[in-house]
């Protein structure tokens, strides 16, 4: 008796909230973490410093397809690490739904390579599928994503796209980064500040961002609700969405 093959179910996905605190309010005039934010969250003064750069086409050509190809260098760690990130979009918070979209284009339960998580921000939700690798740091950046271009990058729209693409490529960035680690809720809190260009292209904007990791829905909305209203009786919560990556596509 022949029994129809079962599509694979979606990929089942961990949450990261991330939320944006006001910098006039959090930083020191040295753009550091004021005293008061390092000891809420029981940070200690030293931070893990990272560069991160973006590859692509001065046209955008990659990211325009929800693919964003990263470096990144974080301090203490030997290797850079590499990432290929496909992004989907979600409509009216309905998770399922873009699980389901990244399903019919390849990103299913059999997917072994890649890792699915939700990026909570603070109203807009992002399915975010990545595949990272270790990388020693002897070559190039571009030969090194080139090399190690996993086949659903490269062939995406067609065969050899990302690599051709790659291969004309320009770096956008590189922002350094600092990260401070410390607790809340008793979860891992991690605040990073990343100084990237104003939009005069004159100045520093600092863009500062507290997140946290969980592999539970349920507690990811809790959590994100409790934490925004924490921020907010502290004075340092920013009510807007994250778009670092696009301001560093925008203004690199």
């Amino acid at each position: 008796m022949h029994f129809p093959s079962l599509a694979a179910s979606n990929m089942v996905p961990d949450y990261e909230v991330k939320l944006l605190l006001d910098p006039d309010m959090v930083l020191g005039s040295d753009h550091k973490l004021t005293p008061t934010v390092l000891s809420t969250f029981a940070m200690p003064t030293k931070v893990t410093k990272m560069n991160v750069q973006f590859l692509d086409t001065s046209t955008e050509e990659i990211y325009n397809t929800g693919w964003s190809p990263r470096l990144r260098k974080i301090e203490g760690v030997a290797d850079f690490e590499e990432t290929y990130k496909k992004r989907y979009a979600i409509t009216g918070g309905d998770i399922d739904a873009a699980l389901t979209t990244a399903n019919n284009e390849g990103f299913d339960s059999d997917t072994t390579k890649y890792d699915a998580q939700i990026e909570w921000g603070y109203q807009k939700l992002t399915l975010s599928i990545s595949r990272g690798m270790d990388l020693p740091g002897t070559s190039r950046s571009r030969t090194l994503m080139i090399n190690d271009a996993p086949d659903k990058f490269d062939n995406w729209l067609f065969n050899n796209w990302g690599t051709d693409a790659l291969a004309v490529s320009r770096i956008f960035g590189p922002v350094f980064a600092k990260r401070s680690i410390g607790t809340w809720s008793g979860l891992k809190l991690y605040i990073e500040v990343w100084p990237i260009i104003d939009a005069a292209g004159t100045g520093t904007e600092y863009i500062v961002e507290a997140s946290f990791k969980t592999t539970s829905r349920t507690t990811a909305l809790s959590k994100h609700d409790g934490m925004i209203a924490f921020l907010q009786g502290k004075g340092w919560f920013l009510a807007q969405d994250s778009l670092k990556t696009q301001l560093i596509m925008d203004r690199y």
